[in-house]
């Protein structure tokens, strides 16, 4: 098989798994079986394009032309051979989640729920392999309409309000934004195609290119840059597999990504470098990671906290790629992937707490940690992974921020990275601290909570799928070279 054929199957395996999942929607093991198959399926696919791209390939895939000219065309490179696999490895591990949630907590429409989660990631899958800024948009637009089921999926009135918020500013955004972006860039260069180096360098001059780069960054709505956050939260209203796919594995990943492909490969780094272009939107960027992490300072629900901290969280990625440097891009990356293995395990365990233990505030934690300690010691892991503290993960992307702010002399970028650290600490870490040096309500020193009434921890599945995320966030620590590896030709290209 041809590696420009693999990045095909990297679409047909999810689709494959949906098809069986709806066949065998009247038999739960086997449906659950297939959606296990179909994830690791695609990892292992992933994987081929990962050491095809490792070898210098840059595989390709034309897959039609609907306008002349302008093609649907799959290509691997770095960046997005980085996202798929962060894509394809999470969504193994959130099906495994999925199983224990929706059992445990005995949700409705369960077919429903795994096949759009299958669509949802196929449409990660094109975002992630788009050869060009049409392709991105149109499997970018595929991913908004296939995640509303899943953000509506509790049927009630808050998640269909939820869901028109989240739907309404997403494709508010990329048709009244994005694709005026992608034509006006059209218009410029003729060619929609990503080139390293970027596209826009000797066509584009003056107010023109701080203009068209903040159309794109706002565009991109799944980035969550303030004031275009809200769907974010909103959505939390939906199951928390959902909010662990929105946060951890395809859709505000897939806005990150997409802000840093279009400034590398449409504007150029050093282009942008030159113009001095991006220098607006690095503030934009600090101040939407204060804010964001303000906000989930005054939150009590635990999942609207941990909502907050991702859009502050995605901003590290949107200031990386807006420093225009090679420290930027990579520091941005490593992020993508850093802060979807921290992001996740802190979902999960929100979401076994609410199953096992029917919480759903901060303050509602206390004495957690002696009935449901490995959940609420994965929380810690994850809860230091996205604070920065070695030897975890998020460490790793945080340095390499932090010295690219250092590196572009821009001091006070930096102090908003060391003020975000400190506010994650104070909205993070009260919630294990609560959970295992404070005593639950009606505890005392000769009498188990509540009256005797042990919780017990979270069905095996979830168990499984957040022990395998917590120990992500330390295994990446270690590896963070090979990532850094793989996103050495990008950062490279994109000169100091």
């Amino acid at each position: 098989m041809t590696s420009g054929a693999l990045l095909g199957f990297t679409l047909l395996a999810p689709l494959a798994g949906a098809a069986a999942i709806a066949l065998l929607r009247a038999r739960p093991n086997a449906r659950e079986t297939a959606s296990l198959v179909a994830s690791g399926t695609l990892f292992v696919i992933v994987l081929q394009v990962y050491l095809a791209v490792s070898g210098g390939n840059r595989p390709e895939l034309a897959l039609a032309e609907p306008i002349p000219g302008i093609s649907i065309t799959l290509e691997a490179e770095p960046l997005g051979v980085l996202f798929a696999l962060v894509a394809s490895f999470l969504w193994i591990v959130t099906t495994m989640y999925s199983i224990g949630y929706m059992r445990g907590h005995r949700e409705s429409n369960q077919t429903r729920f795994y096949l759009f989660f299958a669509f949802a990631i196929a449409s990660a899958m094109g975002v992630a392999f788009a050869g060009n800024l049409f392709t991105l948009f149109v499997f970018y637009e595929l991913l908004s309409l296939t995640t509303f089921p899943l953000v509506t999926h509790a049927g009630t009135a808050k998640a269909r309000r939820a869901g028109r918020v989240y739907l309404g500013i997403l494709l508010t955004t990329s048709i009244g934004l994005l694709l005026l972006a992608i034509a006006w860039t059209y218009a410029i260069t003729g060619t929609l195609d990503f080139r390293e180096g970027g596209i826009l360098e000797g066509r584009a001059a003056g107010a023109v290119v701080p203009v068209l780069l903040g159309l794109y960054v706002f565009g991109i709505g799944k980035a969550a840059v303030m004031p275009l956050h809200r769907w974010l939260p909103a959505a939390m209203v939906a199951p928390t597999p959902v909010s662990a796919l929105l946060h951890a594995v395809a859709v505000v990943k897939a806005g990150v990504f997409a802000v840093l492909k279009v400034t590398v490969y449409v504007f150029g780094i050093d282009f942008l470098a030159e113009a001095g272009a991006s220098a607006w939107l690095t503030w934009v960027a600090a101040a939407t990671i204060i804010l964001g992490s303000l906000v989930a300072l005054t939150k009590d629900n635990l999942k609207a906290r941990l909502a907050y901290s991702t859009v502050s969280q995605l901003s590290y990625v949107v200031l990386g790629a807006m420093l225009a440097s090679s420290l930027g891009v990579g520091g941005g990356g490593m992020h993508i992937v850093t802060h979807a293995f921290g992001k996740i395990t802190l979902f999960f365990c929100a979401g076994a707490i609410y199953v096992v233990a029917h919480k759903t505030e901060v303050s509602q934690m206390r004495g957690l940690g002696r009935t449901m300690p490995v959940t609420m010691t994965a929380f810690l892991i994850g809860a230091l992974s996205v604070v920065g503290v070695p030897p975890l993960a998020g460490s790793i992307s945080k340095w390499y921020l932090l010295g690219a702010t250092l590196d572009a002399g821009q001091i006070g970028l930096a102090a908003v990275l060391v003020v975000s650290t400190l506010l994650n600490v104070a909205y993070l870490l009260p919630i294990p601290i609560l959970a295992f040096f404070s005593k639950a309500e009606g505890e005392t020193a000769d009498r188990g909570p509540q009256g005797g009434t042990a919780i017990s921890e979270a069905p095996v599945w979830c168990l499984i799928a957040l022990s395998i995320a917590a120990l992500g966030c330390i295994a990446l620590f270690f590896w963070a070279d090979r990532v850094y590896q793989l996103l050495q030709p990008i950062a490279a290209a994109a000169g100091g």
